[in-house]
């Protein structure tokens, strides 16, 4: 069955029943993945072609050229997904081996939604540098990273490192399969309600690794005028204690020069993005501009309930699978890297990340509405034409070969 197929299926399961605490951990038992062998070994001719002696005649051609090690092995093809549990879902820092359920299940999706091998290696360190090292060393052993949970602001450092590092595409998904998604939504909601997204201004409550994601990409989009805001209130020149990373968003954000709490921040805003995992008060939306848009992406509890935000907004957005127009990241990572990998891809530029946001609006495009901004997390349209788009920017970046 393919991964198409496999999607495609489970679109017709309609089951909404609470999942039970046996169910989940019955699914979780053993763990969630495996390895398959893609040749059958089933004759003494068999095993002189997979291993001894035959195996050998391929080390020594890769010796020869380590290039025919991406048509003779399946590092070429194979993701890592890399966690130092220091920011699990939203339980924090839980470290290595309560976070490998999480990898895990990262790997089931890359392979159910874009056909992808990958594995998981959670690391018993928080130093960035010995994670870089790490990596540095098993490049052989793989064709491209996927960063997942690991705290910001080492986030930030991590993945510039490891770019800079590697000769393959590295994403953190936390950051950009969020902005990306984000960006799908904001685009769908907007080309529902017939306005324009580069003369909006849009507040975006949370100011970690998603939160200067989407400020990033929403700025690439043509976003002119962002607001961030931290646990401290508005970012801004001069506040003190900004770190590198604020200090940045203080210099390229926030073009009405507001300070304040969040009761500022939105008086007049035309979309509120919460990325912040905590609360506001619903009336707040009240003295946005009329008929908001308001995307509360905390779990899993939104900064704001759906219910709550309805009475104020033209469209609300969340992350969670039980309300409609669900961001989730899904929509985005199997696309993004099999697009990079199959165009060869040495990274992932920013008009890649923009090429995969268009195809997932794309793919919702004949049947918009207030209730669905993006396509269905399950749809097994997306992952194709998001590597499809993301592989065309990534020649057009010259990122390829």
């Amino acid at each position: 069955m393919t991964y198409a197929q496999t999607t495609r299926n489970a679109m017709q399961d309609n089951d909404t029943s609470p999942v039970t605490d046996d169910e989940i951990f019955a699914g979780h038992e053993g763990g969630k993945l495996s390895v398959a062998a893609t040749r059958p070994i089933s004759r003494p001719r068999d095993l002189s072609v997979a291993y001894t002696p035959g195996v050998a005649k391929v080390s020594r051609a890769i010796a020869e050229d380590a290039s025919r090690a991406q048509r003779y092995t399946w590092a070429d093809r194979l993701v890592v997904v890399v966690s130092d549990g220091t920011a699990v879902l939203g339980l924090g820092d839980i470290g290595a081996s309560a976070s490998l359920p999480v990898m895990e299940g990262k790997s089931v999706l890359f392979k159910t939604f874009g056909g992808l091998d990958s594995i998981p290696l959670v690391l018993d360190t928080t130093d960035v540098d010995e994670i870089v090292e790490t990596l540095v060393r098993l490049r052989p052993s793989f064709g491209a990273v996927n960063l997942e949970d690991i705290s910001a602001p080492r986030c930030f450092e991590l993945e510039d490192k490891l770019k800079e590092a590697l000769d393959c595409p590295v994403m953190h998904d936390d950051q950009h399969g969020t902005a990306i998604v984000t960006l799908a939504a904001l685009r769908g909601a907007n080309l529902v309600l017939g306005r324009d997204i580069t003369k909006q201004r849009v507040v975006v409550s949370g100011a970690g690794a998603a939160g200067v994601a989407c400020a990033r990409i929403l700025q690439e989009a043509g976003v002119a005028d962002v607001t961030m805001l931290d646990s401290k209130g508005v970012i801004h020149p001069g506040r003190e204690g900004l770190n590198p990373i604020k200090q940045r968003l203080a210099e390229t954000t926030n073009a009405a020069g507001l300070t304040g709490g969040i009761a500022d921040a939105l008086k007049g805003a035309d979309v509120f993005l919460g990325l912040s995992g905590s609360t506001i008060d619903p009336a707040l939306l009240g003295s946005m501009a009329e008929d908001p848009i308001v995307f509360a992406l905390s779990n899993p509890d939104p900064e704001v309930q759906p219910d709550e935000a309805a009475k104020y907004a033209a469209i609300v957005a969340t992350g969670r699978s039980d309300f409609p127009n669900q961001i989730n990241n899904v929509l985005a990572f199997p696309g993004v890297f099999r697009g990079a990998l199959d165009a060869g891809a040495r990274a992932i530029t920013e008009n890649m990340k923009l090429a995969a946001a268009e195809a997932i609006v794309a793919v919702a495009q004949d049947d918009l509405g207030p209730d669905r901004i993006v396509p269905s997390p399950l749809d097994p349209r997306v992952a194709p034409e998001v590597a499809a788009a993301v592989a065309k920017a990534a020649v057009e970046d010259g990122v390829t070969g």
